[in-house]
């Protein structure tokens, strides 16, 4: 069956330099939806941008990536990102309204493909009963919210702020403020930041289990933390945007990283499937 109109292949996205990465080097399981739902020709070429941009930035911060696609015909093994070291959850199409008690259409809807939502939310309960360090950007912080029992805001409506303009470059930049003494201020070394982000979902209700990390002028949540979790983060904003700041970028990478290297040795873990 023939789903989308464009198709992105997994070479497509693959980092240069694994051979230079050292044998011990940590796990990262990179989840994302390749080809969501009619996939158009400039939302394949951005998808394919920012995805080798995280993975890129995972190998030059000492990580081995294994690609997760939750696009797939045949949804990858959850073995595999059990056996990784950290997770992280990129961005794509819009989540299934249906999940959170939507009702009817959605103005704007697109990509939304319910078993890759499905897949992922499971994937993400999972990661964090594992314990282990977590990241989920964009599409993948929505998706957490709402594994933690928060809810979404289907549309934010026109002239939000947070979405590009009809004939407007994509990923516009906007300002968000940090929340002092979260997770996310600490790594970034920073109040403000000028982010890059393009969305017209958001989170609504914030799940029980997660606290504001920071908003963006407007109110709206840009980023979130788990309250118990040693290191579970999700920012709704797309850090992996290669023409994003570079220095915010390898700030919050490097972190992602380092707790995925330390959290190896909290515990024993099961060995590392082939992807």
């Amino acid at each position: 069956m023939n789903r989308q109109a464009v198709h992105l292949k997994a070479h497509e996205v693959a980092p240069v330099g694994l051979w230079s990465l050292r044998a011990g080097a940590p796990t990262v399981a990179t989840v994302v939806s390749l080809n969501f739902p009619g996939l158009a020709p400039d939302t394949r070429d951005l998808m394919r941008r920012f995805t080798r941009a995280a993975l890129q930035c995972l190998v030059n911060t000492g990580a081995r990536p294994v690609l997760v696609d939750s696009s797939a015909r045949q949804l990858p093994d959850p073995s595999v990102p059990a056996a990784a070291d950290a997770v992280l959850v990129l961005g794509g199409g819009d989540v299934d309204p249906a999940l959170y008690g939507g009702e009817g259409a959605v103005p704007h809807a697109y990509g939304v493909d319910r078993r890759a939502d499905l897949y992922t939310l499971d994937l993400l309960r999972r990661t964090l009963d594992r314990d282990v360090p977590l990241l989920a950007v964009g599409r993948g912080s929505q998706l957490l919210n709402l594994a933690c029992g928060g809810t979404l805001v289907p549309d934010l409506g026109a002239g939000h702020g947070h979405r590009r303009e009809p004939g407007s470059p994509m990923c516009p930049e906007e300002q968000v403020v940090l929340t002092p003494g979260s997770t996310l201020a600490g790594v970034l070394g920073a109040q403000r930041l000028t982010v890059r982000s393009d969305h017209h979902q958001a989170v609504d209700v914030v799940a029980p289990r997660l606290r504001v990390a920071a908003v963006a002028e407007d109110g709206v949540v840009e980023a979130t933390e788990h309250r118990d979790h040693p290191w579970a983060v999700g920012v709704q904003w797309h850090p992996e945007d290669s023409y994003g700041s570079a220095a915010d970028r390898g700030r919050l990478f490097s972190a992602f990283v380092a707790q995925a290297e330390s959290g190896r040795h909290r515990a024993p873990k099961p060995q590392v499937l082939a992807a």
